[in-house]
């Protein structure tokens, strides 16, 4: 399936300081991936170190989008960030429990459950 056919698109907001939230629509495949990965990496480029990716309107997703999230939370990790899953779907999250990726990325039903999650993670009070 071409690109036209399933474009991805990608929305960013900032919800926190130095946390940044990407809303994914579409087919996460190996046609539409490097546009969530050219996101990811801007971001980064511009300090923010905790990613939440919603993944509520990611009907499928193959391989190179599971690569993509895993390299993102990798490339956190290093820099003490990290990535949260909100909200995927029940494929994604089949493919994400099947190759074990959900024991090492966080699920999150809700950006408000994720965002507590990084507070915990900063230290915040009261998070």
């Amino acid at each position: 399936m071409s690109i036209a056919q399933n474009p991805l698109s990608v929305e960013v907001t900032l919800p926190r300081e130095g946390v940044v939230l990407l809303t994914v629509e579409g087919h996460l495949d190996i046609d539409t991936a490097t546009g969530l990965q050219h996101h990811l990496a801007n971001q980064f480029q511009h300090g923010r170190r905790h990613f939440l990716l919603d993944l509520a309107s990611v009907p499928f997703m193959d391989s190179s989008g599971m690569n993509i999230i895993i390299r993102a939370y990798q490339q956190t990790r290093e820099s003490e960030g990290s990535v949260h899953i909100v909200s995927p779907t029940p494929a994604v999250r089949r493919v994400l429990d099947l190759t074990g990726v959900s024991i090492t990325v966080p699920l999150s039903d809700s950006v408000e459950d994720a965002l507590a999650l990084v507070g915990k993670q900063q230290g915040e009070p009261g998070a």
